[in-house]
């Protein structure tokens, strides 16, 4: 039998083609619809941590929640509680930006969307791209991709704060149509937390036999349904949180009046 050589077919490592790709259909069409929609939340979550009408009772908008400096109104205050002084002049919602921003940032859902809308690395299956090199997330700055499972904890965090204000305006104003738009994007956000692939492999993924953890099994076989719609609840969870968001300033602004606000 012959040794095969350097340049024996068998060796070679991809196609050598000389244009960019084979596909005829509308490839590019996913990736910018995902530049335009990851854009649009950027644009829209600057402006919110900086604008100032963030809570009318018993209404607080989500990117402001929890606020935790003594510039916050009393209603506002997670259980009154405002440990961060009037030396912290900057918006409130920054406080608490780093955790649901570096959930969603480090998501391997969101990993995949803007690593193909934003770097074209790649675009699309079967679609080159202009990178020469790939070393994945194994040097800085993506090593720190891997922090995910520690995001996961915060991100609970915020989501019981989350259904906490729900419940308190479904409490003082159960017939307001900003109640259920809070309690409707609560239970989105909560829904696309738990679904994360950490949350599954917490759950019982280290475990060797589901028959002798069979709670855990039961709450390994719920996440991993929800996993399965990971990327539906990512996008849900992002548009409702928006939406949330800029109806109670809408409300707290003035702009919103109708009697059932």
């Amino acid at each position: 039998m012959t040794q095969q050589t350097a340049e024996s077919p068998a060796r070679k490592q991809r196609a050598q083609l000389k244009v960019r790709t084979l596909r005829t259909d509308r490839w590019w069409l996913a990736p910018a619809l995902t530049f335009a929609g990851l854009t649009f939340f950027l644009i829209y979550g600057f402006w919110a941590i900086f604008d100032k009408s963030y809570f009318v009772e018993p209404y607080i908008a989500p990117f402001s929640s929890p606020c935790l400096t003594t510039a916050c109104p009393e209603g506002a205050r997670l259980f009154g509680w405002a440990p961060i002084g009037d030396w912290f002049t900057l918006p409130p919602g920054l406080i608490i930006l780093g955790l649901p921003a570096g959930f969603r940032f480090t998501c391997y859902y969101y990993r995949k969307s803007y690593y193909r809308s934003f770097w074209l690395s790649p675009p699309a299956c079967a679609v080159g791209e202009p990178h020469k090199k790939y070393t994945g997330e194994t040097r800085l700055p993506l090593v720190i991709q891997n922090v995910h499972r520690y995001f996961f904890y915060g991100a609970i965090l915020i989501g019981a704060v989350l259904s906490y204000d729900a419940i308190l305006a479904l409490i003082h104003k159960p017939a307001g149509l900003g109640t259920w738009i809070l309690l409707v994007n609560a239970v989105l956000i909560v829904l696309y937390t738990l679904s994360c692939h950490s949350c599954r492999h917490i759950t019982a993924g280290r475990l060797n036999h589901f028959s002798k953890h069979p709670l855990r099994y039961r709450a390994w076989t719920f996440v991993s349904k929800l996993n399965a719609k990971h990327m539906q609840l990512a996008w849900a969870s992002l548009f409702s949180v928006m939406i949330a968001d800029f109806y109670v300033r809408m409300v707290a602004k003035g702009v919103i009046t109708f009697p059932f606000a």
